[in-house]
């Protein structure tokens, strides 16, 4: 076997090891999860989640996938707890505890302390019968029959494991919450996606000139308006209304056909009934209308009167794209 194939065989078991761990975890989750998953619906404190060493960083993480989907969580290092940071801890919190072994030192120190304050304990481990799996309120079995390391101590199976029970009780609250991709938004509004679940075509279109001529504007005119307000278009408008579109397309596909532009006004090369969208619509409508069209600029709105131009930069540069 050469080394490519050997690479590849490794990383095959290791997925393989790993997969057939996640899907016998559907088989565990039982009554006691279903319990813990209530318990924290219906408190009024956060949730704390904690852990030593590889867990900690898997703490870490489903700390921030609960805050992302609305549940209030902290992370506190088993270790830094007990030389102090146990002050995190209020009480009304649910403390969630990730052990593989359920038996470290820092976990049989810290686990009195956390129900000496009355706060609930949520054990995640691989070990029913470990000091934490027999102090905790509430056990989420993370059980799996061995690392994916060849010589069975790194831990990779069991923190996969514990990442996913972590994801199993985010999506449980999420679902109890009916947290929606809204509220997602809420929480994400860096983010491309949340940018496309809030951002409206006024939001772009206040960022923007809005180049606007009338019938009667000479083309020498439409050009410098296009040219000043560095949109690619103008809108034309009447009473407030828009009536009309001039791209620069429009412009130069007129300059191949006509000699004498000195007495052409706008009316004689704009094109009719534009495409429009609603000052308030999403931006992503935006794009949609763009993608279908096949236009790179869209005429906003509001009110039925003219409110400005949306062009696919704008949305490039927000992410959207």
């Amino acid at each position: 076997m050469n080394t490519y194939d050997k690479i590849i065989a490794v990383a095959k078991k290791t997925i393989e090891t790993e997969g057939n761990a996640i899907l016998h975890l559907s088989t565990l989750v039982d009554n006691d999860f279903a319990a813990a998953v209530d318990y924290i619906y219906q408190s009024k404190g956060r949730v704390i989640v904690t852990g030593i060493g590889k867990s900690a960083n898997i703490a870490n993480k489903i700390v921030a996938t609960l805050n992302s989907t609305g549940t209030p969580a902290i992370f506190m290092h088993a270790a830094d707890a007990i030389h102090g940071d146990l002050g995190i801890i209020q009480k009304n919190d649910t403390v969630i505890c990730l052990s593989k072994s359920g038996n470290t030192a820092e976990i049989k120190v810290l686990v009195p302390l956390i129900k000496a304050s009355g706060n609930k304990l949520v054990g995640v481990t691989s070990n029913h019968d470990s000091f934490l799996g027999q102090q905790s309120d509430y056990i989420l079995n993370a059980y799996v029959d061995k690392e994916a390391c060849p010589n069975n101590l790194a831990p990779t199976t069991s923190t996969t494991a514990q990442l996913v029970i972590g994801d199993a009780l985010a999506m449980s609250l999420l679902d109890l919450r009916g947290f929606s991709s809204y509220d997602f938004a809420r929480f994400h509004p860096g983010g491309s996606l949340g940018k496309k679940l809030y951002l409206r075509v006024s939001n772009l279109t206040s960022l923007n000139e809005m180049p606007q001529v009338s019938l009667d504007t000479s083309i020498k005119d439409v050009i410098v308006e296009i040219s000043e307000k560095m949109m690619g278009v103008t809108a034309v408008i009447e009473n407030e209304k828009i009536i009309g579109i001039i791209t620069d397309g429009d412009l130069r596909r007129m300059l191949t056909k006509v000699d004498n532009i000195t007495r052409l006004t706008a009316k004689d090369i704009m094109t009719h009934s534009p495409k429009i969208i609603d000052n308030n619509a999403m931006a992503v409508e935006a794009l949609e209308m763009m993608d279908k069209h096949g236009i790179t600029q869209i005429l906003a709105e509001k009110k039925g009167k003219y409110s400005g131009v949306v062009h696919i930069h704008n949305l490039s540069k927000e992410g959207i794209i």
